[in-house]
C-alpha cells in the first residue's frame, strides 16, 4: 500500500468527525449562522496566507520534478483561493484587514511552517488540508445547500480541478518517500488541527 493510500485510510474517521461538526454541517445545510461563517472566513484567510508560505518553503527544497507543482499551488492559493475569500468575506461582512489569528489558526500554521523545514514531512503535514477539503466538498456536493453563498463554497472544493491538485500532492508524498510512521503521525496531527479549526472564535 502506498503511503498516501495509508493516509487516506487513517484519515477517513477523522474526516467523518469534521462532517459531523456543527460548522461543517451548517454549511452543508446552508443554515450556518452568518456570524460563525464570517469568523471562519477571517480565520481561514489568515491561514491561507501562511499556507502560501508553506508551499514556498517546500518549493525551495523541492526536487525538480515537484518544483513547478508547488509554485503553481502557491500561485493558485494566493491569487484564486484568497480572491474567493475576499469576495465571500464582502458578502458576509468579514473584516479581513483587522482579523487576528485565534488559537486554532495560530497552532495550525505554526505546525505547518515548522513541519515544512523537512521536505517529505512537510508534504505529509499539509496534505490534510488539500485532501480534507477536496473530500468534504465532494461529499457535501452530493446534497448541496440551496443557499447560494454556501453552495458556492461547496462547489469550490468539490471542483474536479481541486481534486486533481490534492491527487498530485498524494503522488508527490509517495515520490518523496517520507518515513511512513512519521508521515502518519504528522498527517494525524494535521487532521486534528483541521477539526479544531472548525471551532471558530
Amino acid at each position: 500500500m502506498a503511503i498516501s493510500e495509508k493516509l487516506h485510510a487513517v484519515g477517513r474517521p477523522l474526516l467523518d468527525a469534521q462532517l459531523a461538526h456543527p460548522t461543517v454541517a451548517g454549511i452543508g445545510r446552508g443554515d450556518l449562522p452568518e456570524p460563525v461563517f464570517r469568523s471562519w472566513l477571517e480565520q481561514d484567510y489568515l491561514f491561507l496566507l501562511d499556507y502560501v508560505r508553506v508551499f514556498a518553503r517546500l518549493a525551495w527544497q523541492a526536487p525538480d520534478g515537484h518544483l513547478g507543482d508547488l509554485v503553481d499551488l502557491a500561485h493558485a492559493t494566493f491569487h484564486d483561493e484568497l480572491s474567493l475569500h475576499r469576495s465571500m468575506s464582502a458578502e458576509f461582512g468579514a473584516d479581513l484587514e483587522k482579523a487576528v489569528k485565534g488559537p486554532a489558526c495560530a497552532a495550525y500554521t505554526s505546525f505547518l511552517l515548522e513541519s515544512a523545514a523537512t521536505y517529505a514531512e512537510g508534504l505529509a503535514a499539509l496534505y490534510p488540508c488539500m485532501w480534507g477539503y477536496s473530500t468534504l466538498g465532494r461529499i457535501l456536493a452530493q446534497d448541496p445547500p440551496a443557499e447560494p453563498r454556501y453552495r458556492a463554497w461547496v462547489d469550490t472544493y468539490a471542483d474536479p480541478g481541486f481534486a486533481a491538485l490534492a491527487g498530485r500532492i498524494a503522488e508527490m508524498i509517495d515520490e518523496a518517500a517520507p518515513d511512513p510512521a512519521r508521515a502518519e503521525r504528522l498527517f494525524r496531527e494535521g487532521m486534528a488541527h483541521e477539526l479544531a479549526f472548525w471551532d471558530v472564535p
